[in-house]
């Protein structure tokens, strides 16, 4: 029995490991504590008759003690800012219906073009040149649709060529060939994702992230395929069933994240600030871009944690960067929901902000792209727990990446954020003293004149 102010429970359970991977990840640290964590008691308390959300409560027990695993999926909605708090069931309901509608509709348009999109196979070699030209060697085309194999052997390929001939008929517009040409890397990375876990055992699994990573691909041509899109998306496919539920999921973590570019760049910025003397002696060893933390902002840390505790980082992280009006503003977008964009988000307490936003408010911190994400501080926090060993002993960066990499399995995901909201603070300190600094410069030099 769980008593309040414990050890807490183990959260493994929920994310079983194959037995003969056990050895391979990293321990689950974050345990479900009474009193600090989010519960299903307390999180169907938070709403009224009608399904209005108290934000605001939910945040600060999120911000002491995460989420139970029963029911992230639900708190990840409003997270991420699918639902709006103020809304009711029936109207989550509707939107929910008419996502699911769009995305059944994209997903045919995508299976127009290509036959192995919701046909339960996964393409992992390519199936089209650069020039729209289909590729026909049959050893692509078997590995292509793997199912074949089993079930008809290696020999006469006419059943496989006449089914692979549907999606690889010559092609000559070039968003398609793009798309196609992606069709296979993704494939590749999803056989390689989370496979220590029981839940991917079951193909089904594994093709239903297939399909949610081809259809966005085809939507954001933006942005399209980038590798480590599937870690980001493999925790969305654990906890939501419906495969459009989990795809809204994952479209509003893509746009919740800035591009990597930008967070290197706050990075450099916030680590010369912070800690000059190790800024200036990753420079002196070629690493002043700061390129070495890139696999950190473009999976965030699902390789440093367990599957659990990145669920747990991930949350926490969102949970203090949280805006009320994430919801309204992700519509006004645009993003094709089906849904009619104009609500207009009404005035909203602080406390309805996570802790992080609420300092980025007080403080004026913001740039031309908005707040540096919460993502960024919680790189700087690793960086300066370990800046005396990479001072001492990083003679290259082939160094730094090796004492980053002894990281893997031993972050501690509460600790992290709590790291990262004093290094934020700290850092608005340092950026206020100097903005006043150069004020008074230009002052007196006005005066001079």
């Amino acid at each position: 029995m769980l008593r309040r102010g414990g050890k807490g429970e183990a959260a493994d359970g929920f994310y079983q490991i194959r037995s003969d991977c056990t050895h391979k990840v990293p321990e689950t640290k974050f345990k479900i504590k009474i009193g600090k964590t989010l519960s299903v008691r307390k999180w169907h308390a938070a709403f009224t008759r009608e399904g209005c959300l108290d934000i605001a409560s939910v945040l600060n027990r999120i911000q002491k003690g995460g989420v139970h695993p029963t029911i992230r999926g639900e708190v990840w909605e409003f997270l991420l800012g699918c639902f709006d708090p103020g809304s009711t069931f029936d109207e989550r309901e509707q939107i929910r219906q008419k996502r699911r509608i769009q995305y059944a509709l994209w997903k045919e348009e995508c299976k127009d073009m290509d036959s192995h999109v919701g046909s339960s196979k996964i393409i992992t070699a390519p199936i089209i040149t650069e020039d729209g030209m289909p590729i026909k060697d049959p050893l692509v085309l078997l590995e292509a649709t793997s199912d074949q194999r089993t079930t008809q052997g290696s020999s006469s390929s006419s059943g496989n060529d006449n089914e692979v001939d549907k999606s690889v008929n010559c092609v000559v517009d070039k968003q398609i060939i793009e798309w196609k040409l992606l069709l296979h890397q993704i494939g590749l990375d999803v056989l390689r994702t989370d496979r220590s876990m029981v839940f991917y055992e079951n193909k089904e699994n594994l093709t239903k992230l297939w399909d949610i990573l081809a259809v966005y691909a085809w939507i954001d041509k933006e942005i399209g395929y980038c590798q480590g899109m599937s870690d980001l998306c493999s925790p969305m496919i654990v906890l939501l069933n419906d495969e459009a539920d989990a795809f809204w999921c994952f479209e509003r973590c893509t746009q919740q994240s800035v591009g990597v570019e930008n967070q290197l760049q706050h990075l450099a910025s916030i680590i010369q600030v912070l800690d000059p003397k190790l800024h200036d002696h990753l420079e002196t060893l070629g690493g002043g871009d700061y390129l070495f933390a890139f696999r950190m902002f473009m999976v965030l840390f699902r390789r440093e944690l367990s599957f659990g505790d990145s669920l747990y980082l991930w949350e926490m992280m969102w949970a203090l960067e949280y805006d009320p009006d994430i919801f309204s503003a992700y519509e006004h977008i645009g993003a094709a929901t089906g849904v009619t964009p104009g609500y207009k988000p009404k005035v909203k307490s602080m406390r309805q902000f996570g802790k992080y936003e609420r300092d980025n408010m007080k403080n004026g911190a913001s740039d031309n792209d908005g707040p540096v994400p919460i993502s960024v501080f919680l790189v700087a926090s690793v960086l300066k727990e370990n800046s005396a060993k990479l001072l001492q002993e990083a003679r290259g960066i082939d160094d730094v990446i090796r004492i980053l990499n002894d990281v893997n399995g031993n972050l501690d995901a509460k600790k992290a954020c709590a790291v990262a909201l004093k290094l934020h603070r700290k850092y608005l300190k340092k950026l206020y003293i100097i903005r006043q600094g150069k004020h008074i410069l230009i002052s007196s030099a006005g005066a001079d004149t």
